[in-house]
């Protein structure tokens, strides 16, 4: 009988084992853990609730978020959640299965794409390493637009280079469907990007005639507006130079211009968030990047380089830095770092593997280390936050054990690497799901969710009111509209403990890790109420509420 390693790799040669690889990437990157933790502010909670006004208002065409106008993305992402919520209540899965999905479709795209333009084996290579890789799996298990936009991206940027590489026109009109779906879902983005790779590639091969006759192909840019066009229309029509203004200007032309929100950063920035979004093949990639010059030669390599650059370079220069932002042109890397990972042969794997392992020593020392970093935090929500967070047992041993499996890949030499680095960057897919998201998500996001779903059954239904905070999924889960302004008799708040003090009388409804709810006196109360020990709420809680109006 032949030993265990030759199994694997004859297996792993067969391509069965790939694909139950791909299936548990998906499981694990997109659809584990998928409900099991709150809504995230301030993105989740924001997407989320503007879904939730759609209900409330019985207005599917323009988005709210606590009765204001939304303009900061189109409406399809609000649809397909509309869509998830109706066929499946209000979830936090319902509201970020559209994200999984379409991160699922994405990873399969890819697979699509290399097996037709390579081959299979490099086909289920890049799907599984986009799916294990950290920035996609956060994205891919996200409530907003990130994952859907990347989809879409993907589906046009590939196809044009199947158009140009084939010349039928099925590629053409799927970029441009592609491309429409992606205007409305972040708008010009889904179309610079697209334009701008088929212009440079078209350029460096001195295909400049090529270029201009997709310029000028009639048809897919009819397809393009008849999917993208109603809608902009209808909005312009309803909400006039407010949308043009919010939208186009504010959050396209002004992220490029100012950095919006606070979220700014050097020309640098972009050069560590590469290496920390594609944890744990940071090192596969950048021995990719090494070869960049010999992929170069090449029509596919590039294309795909020339993807990146262009993504890479222009927000590096835009004035607005969001890490997600670097997404938008890392699809191909992953096509050139399966073509390089099928360059490896059988051996030790030690410097392939060494970002897994030093993320997981990492890991195992963080609760120490944040220990010696809180008294230095300064903010008092963040301090209350971290001195919450809870480490049990097992999330030491599940991070020892899977480091002594890293250890163990890093000096066996007869297991295929490839095998070895998929199937550890899936394992920590799965322990980060498990383990570290539910430790955050307790602290962070718990007593938001624990106050919202008090506040929805608070008798009376008094007016919520955030105040010196911005917590959309407060919202979300109290099922109602929340104010943001001084506080006032009667009204029910959302604030951080160390603001109790400016407050006027007041009864503390619910207080844990820096948040708290407490509800205004009145001012002829003859009263006051004793001010109440911190709940614990009881179990996961949901986010149905009696409000009838909440039900789609």
């Amino acid at each position: 009988m032949s030993p265990p390693s030759t199994r694997l790799a004859a297996a792993l040669a067969s391509e069965r084992l790939l694909y139950l690889l791909l299936a548990l990437a998906l499981f694990t990157g997109f659809f584990y853990q998928l409900d099991a933790v709150p809504l995230f502010d301030l993105d989740e909670g924001a997407f989320s609730q503007a879904t939730r006004e759609m209900f409330l208002r019985d207005d599917f065409l323009s988005t709210y978020l606590n009765g204001q106008p939304r303009y900061d993305k189109p409406i399809l992402i609000y649809w397909l959640q509309a869509a998830s919520v109706a066929l499946l209540g209000p979830s936090e899965g319902a509201f970020r299965m559209p994200s999984a999905l379409a991160a699922s479709a994405w990873t399969l795209l890819l697979l699509g794409f290399t097996h037709r333009v390579v081959n299979s084996r490099q086909g289920l290579y890049a799907a599984i390493l986009l799916a294990s890789s950290l920035a996609v799996t956060v994205i891919g298990k996200a409530a907003t637009a990130d994952a859907l936009l990347n989809m879409l991206l993907a589906g046009s940027v590939l196809a044009l280079y199947l158009y140009l590489r084939e010349g039928r026109r099925i590629w053409l009109y799927a970029a441009a469907l592609a491309m429409g779906l992606g205007f409305l879902t972040k708008g010009p983005v889904a179309v610079a990007i697209p334009a701008g790779v088929s212009l440079l590639y078209c350029a460096s091969r001195g295909e400049w005639r090529v270029w201009l006759g997709l310029l000028a192909e009639g048809r897919a840019w009819m397809l393009f507006l008849i999917i993208a066009a109603p809608w902009y229309l209808l909005q312009f029509l309803r909400e006039g130079d407010g949308f043009l203004q919010g939208f186009f200007l504010r959050h396209n032309l002004d992220r490029l211009q100012q950095p919006l929100d606070g979220h700014g950063g050097g020309w640098w920035y972009y050069m560590p968030v590469l290496l920390v979004a594609v944890l744990p093949h940071t090192t596969l990639l950048l021995r990719t990047l090494a070869h960049a010059r010999e992929q170069w030669r090449t029509p596919l390599g590039r294309y795909l380089l020339l993807w990146f650059g262009l993504v890479f370079l222009l927000f590096s220069l835009a004035a607005t830095k969001l890490p997600h932002y670097l997404l938008y042109g890392c699809s191909g890397l992953f096509v050139l770092m399966a073509a390089e990972l099928d360059r490896q042969e059988s051996g030790p794997a030690s410097w392939l593997l060494l970002p897994q392992a030093l993320v997981l020593l990492l890991l195992l020392v963080l609760p120490g280390a944040l220990t010696l970093v809180m008294p230095r935090v300064k903010d008092a929500l963040v301090q209350a936050q971290l001195a919450g967070l809870d480490f049990p047992p097992a999330y030491y041993l599940l991070l020892l054990a899977l480091l002594a499996l890293t250890g163990y890949f890093m000096r066996e030499r007869h297991i295929p690497i490839a095998l070895k680095l998929l199937l550890s960057g899936v394992l920590l897919s799965a322990v980060l799901s498990a383990l570290v998201l539910p430790a955050v998500a307790a602290v962070r996001q718990q007593p938001v969710k624990a106050a919202g779903l008090l506040a929805s059954a608070e008798p009376g239904a008094p007016p919520l009111v955030m105040w010196r905070l911005n917590l959309p999924s407060f919202s979300v889960y109290s099922g109602r509209i929340v104010e943001r302004r001084e506080p006032r008799p009667g009204d029910l708040v959302l604030t951080r403990q160390t603001a109790l003090a400016a407050l006027g009388p007041h009864a503390v409804r619910y207080a844990a890790h820096g948040i708290a709810l407490v509800r205004m006196e009145e001012p002829d109360a003859s009263s006051h109420d004793a001010l109440t020990p911190n709940p614990t709420p009881g179990g996961r809680g949901e986010l149905m509420t009696p409000n009838p109006e909440l039900q789609p």
